[in-house]
């Protein structure tokens, strides 16, 4: 990209390449690609392996985002071995993906410091990375643990089951006292094969399973999802459609950040705040069940445009709820900042630094509040966002208050941006005819989902099917993010800090 034109091939979001003008790098050429694109401020968008031609062998594909440069770059290699080099010493925010393919492939990457499953899942290829025995049973959780050994260092395990109706997921802390020196989190409780299970397709069933990937990001997941139909099927979606997805899409992010900052007031027990964006969240809720029937938007985004259109009527009624919502969040929201109380415990609680969310390839709203301009609606806009513009929300802190910060500016951008979108909604088609899928091509569709960046990467076999088939979550950058602020803090700030990043379990866990 920025570099030897011959080290990855370069296209946009949302946009398809041939196979064939993919480079197939060495192995040194591939490690080489990442390392220079990471130093040039690029980023690891996704890292994946696919089959090769040979049973035996392994393709490893890469994406970079170059965000001040508003492009994506691709390279693979081939893995021929059981082994490879690991990258993750050299570049941090690869440890979860070589991970991963380890787990998959059963390819290790050799020199990765703490290698272990991320979901628990049988290799899909039938090898083993850790020399497991075919009938051994995997379970989630069941494994070491990094440990922090001294005279009254001790542990404390919470999950996986949890209160209410929280997901999921093992937390395991060494402490000194109050003090966290070390948190540890086990996820893959409830893998449920969402990539494999889009491999053949699409078929009926393939645009549920994104809806479903991560039920909070219905919208993000879905959006990615058609962009990827669309984009290999050449599809051209009128203005009109485009303009109702981000819509939904600001629609959902509202719901999720009123909901997030009640739920950091609960944390905190401030009930005033804490009530009325329980109510609050509701309204947004309402809002996209007025525009498609469905309070978390199934059914709303589909190939070729949306599922439901709207009338005058429907948008007077959506702009009117629209305004009382916005009120209500205003008054609720700033009794948090004007709370001695309620401040005392979100600064300087669970800090982040910008660094270290560079290193760690952190996205989000949790991105921002470290100080990282990253922001896909911007960096690497399609649909709508291409047109209308939604300033990028930052802050430096890199603090529980900072997340919370810049989730009541984005409230107040989104809040805009559906006004103007929808006093000015153009004339046409809601939904045009999708067609048959391009045969052997890479496709790469980023959204910015209310977590952060939403990444889905397809690869269409020779009948135009797919062959393969990536997500990732911003969850599954993020994660890493929270255990490197729970370090050196009081073990009673592990709830405010986790809801500041309020990670998915099943959209890490797929």
């Amino acid at each position: 990209m920025s570099r030897d034109g011959a080290q990855t091939a370069a296209f946009t979001n949302g946009r398809s390449i041939e196979l064939d003008a993919i480079p197939t790098l060495t192995l040194e050429g591939f490690e080489d690609a990442v390392l220079d694109a990471v130093a040039d401020g690029e980023r690891v968008a996704a890292m994946f392996g696919a089959a090769g031609e040979r049973a035996a062998e392994m393709l490893l594909y890469v994406v970079l985002a170059s965000d001040h440069e508003n492009r994506l770059g691709v390279a693979r290699t081939v893995i021929d071995a059981e082994r490879f080099p690991s990258l993750t010493p050299r570049c941090p925010q690869v440890h979860l993906f070589e991970r991963e393919i380890a787990e998959q492939f059963g390819v290790r990457p050799e020199g990765h410091p703490w290698l272990k499953p991320v979901r628990y899942h049988r290799s899909w290829t039938g090898r083993d990375a850790w020399g497991r025995a075919a009938h051994e049973a995997i379970l989630p959780g069941v494994t070491e643990f990094y440990r922090v050994e001294g005279d009254e260092v001790h542990e404390v395990a919470v999950g996986p089951v949890h209160a209410g109706v929280i997901e999921p997921g093992h937390f395991r802390f060494q402490c000194h006292g109050e003090q966290v020196f070390h948190l540890e989190i086990a996820l893959g409780y409830q893998h449920r094969g969402v990539e494999q299970a889009l491999i053949g397709g699409p078929g009926p069933r393939s645009i549920h399973y994104a809806e479903t990937a991560a039920g909070d990001t219905t919208i993000a997941h879905a959006t990615a999802y058609c962009q990827v139909v669309e984009a290999l099927a050449r599809c051209q979606k009128s203005a009109r459609a485009q303009t109702l997805r981000g819509v939904a899409l600001e629609l959902e992010r509202l719901a999720n950040h009123v909901g997030d900052l009640g739920a950091l007031a609960n944390d905190v027990g401030f009930l005033p705040t804490a009530s009325y964006c329980g109510r609050i969240r509701g309204e947004f809720l309402n809002m996209t069940a007025l525009l498609c029937g469905n309070r978390f938007g199934r059914g709303m985004v589909r190939p070729g445009g949306v599922g439901f259109g709207v009338d005058d009527a429907r948008v007077a009624e959506l702009l009117k709820r629209l305004e009382d919502a916005a009120e209500d969040t205003a008054v609720a929201v700033n009794l948090l900042w004007d709370t001695p109380s309620v401040m005392a415990r979100f600064e300087d609680i669970g800090r982040l630094p910008k660094q270290v969310a560079v290193d760690l390839g952190i996205v989000g709203p949790a991105a921002r509040a470290s100080g990282l301009s990253r922001d896909v609606r911007q960096d690497q806009p399609s649909g709508i966002f291409r047109f209308a513009h939604l300033p990028v929300s930052t802050y430096d802190a890199g603090d529980v208050f900072a997340r919370a910060y810049v989730r009541w500016l984005e409230i107040q951008q989104s809040t805009d941006f559906i006004r103007e979108q929808l006093s000015a909604i153009p004339s046409g088609e809601v939904r045009v005819a999708v067609g048959a899928l391009s045969p052997d091509r890479l496709v790469v569709a980023l959204n910015e989902g209310w977590r952060g960046e939403v990444c889905h990467v397809a690869i269409t076999d020779f009948e135009g099917r797919f062959g393969s088939y990536k997500i990732v979550d911003p969850s599954f950058h993020n994660w890493s993010g929270l255990a490197y602020a729970l370090r050196n803090q009081q073990i009673s700030d592990f709830p405010v800090c986790n809801k500041s990043f309020n990670l998915s379990y099943c959209g890490h866990d797929l």
